[in-house]
């Protein structure tokens, strides 16, 4: 199978070219430099010079392909309303080639506000209406007429160099010099290795079921506690609490997360796609942080 990938050289993205190419898939990676071509290259994938802004690229990728993983998103949460505004007419255009053919999308979300406070969050979780984020990227897939689209929700994918939204806290951490949880930092955040996220992607796109939401969750719950204490360990910092109306000063743009509790299954992700993961939990990977720019 052809399978178009955009976000095809990032964190994620380049671990699930190399896992569809290695499964026997063709690959056609966008990528937006002559460095990102070239690494897409270097592992044996087609390239497409291309972007979220530029929605003729994302037709012509999606018109010559037989699959669509969408990873691309742009990180830039100076300007995050207009970002999930791109991304959202980034999904419309790829749906737009892929309407009324049976060529599966595979659209990429999150998993806030899926559950109520001490719940998990399931699969048939639908998330409400009225929920207050600007990312709509699982609404507009799901939306889409005539598309077979599915939407993988993912926690913070980890290995010792990058951890999800933990990542932007630790430089936080580093320039507060302390490593703070709030409250009783008993309020939980899901996660899961990168090459595990990858190779479901790679079920996903070959089972590629209409309208099916999968959860990329191999830990279903990591204290925020034992996160910021993990790193404190690693970066010799002190860790303490802070009160729930200092986490947005501390924070900044994270605080809206901070506090969050998102325990989260997989049960069904992993019956449907035969999906067992194998990496390292998340606090393993922070305690082999690296801390070679600090």
């Amino acid at each position: 199978m052809r399978v178009f990938v955009t976000g095809a050289t990032g964190f994620i993205g380049l671990p699930v070219v190399k896992e569809l190419i290695a499964a026997g898939h063709e690959v056609l990676g966008m990528a937006r430099s002559d460095e990102g071509a070239k690494s897409l290259a270097a592992i044996g994938a087609d390239v497409l010079r291309g972007s979220l802004e530029d929605l003729d690229s994302l037709r012509q990728g999606a018109t010559a392909s037989e699959a669509v993983i969408h990873l691309a998103f742009i990180h830039d949460w100076s300007n995050f309303v207009e970002s999930c505004e791109v991304d959202r007419r980034a999904i419309e255009a790829l749906g737009s080639v892929l309407a009324g053919s049976d060529r599966p999308l595979v659209v990429t979300g999150g998993l806030a506000g899926l559950a109520g406070p001490g719940q998990v969050a399931i699969e048939d979780d639908v998330i409400p209406s009225d929920f207050p984020f600007p990312r709509v990227s699982e609404q507009t897939a799901l939306s889409l007429k005539g598309v077979r689209a599915s939407v993988m929700r993912l926690p913070q994918v980890h290995d010792p160099v990058k951890q999800g939204l933990i990542t932007p806290a630790i430089e936080v951490y580093r320039e507060k010099g302390v490593c703070a949880y709030v409250g009783d930092g008993l309020n939980r955040w899901p996660a899961a290795y990168v090459l595990d996220v990858a190779r479901l992607y790679r079920l996903a796109i070959e089972k590629a079921e209409p309208n099916a939401k999968y959860h990329a969750v191999a830990e279903e719950g990591v204290s925020m506690r034992d996160i910021a204490e993990a790193i404190g360990r690693r970066l010799k910092l002190p860790v303490k609490s802070i009160a729930p109306e200092e986490a947005q000063a501390f924070f900044g743009w994270l605080g809206m997360f901070a506090a969050f509790d998102m325990p989260t299954s997989s049960a069904q992700t992993r019956k449907q796609l035969g999906w067992e993961p194998t990496g390292p939990g998340l606090i393993a990977d922070l305690e082999q942080l690296h801390v070679s720019d600090s």
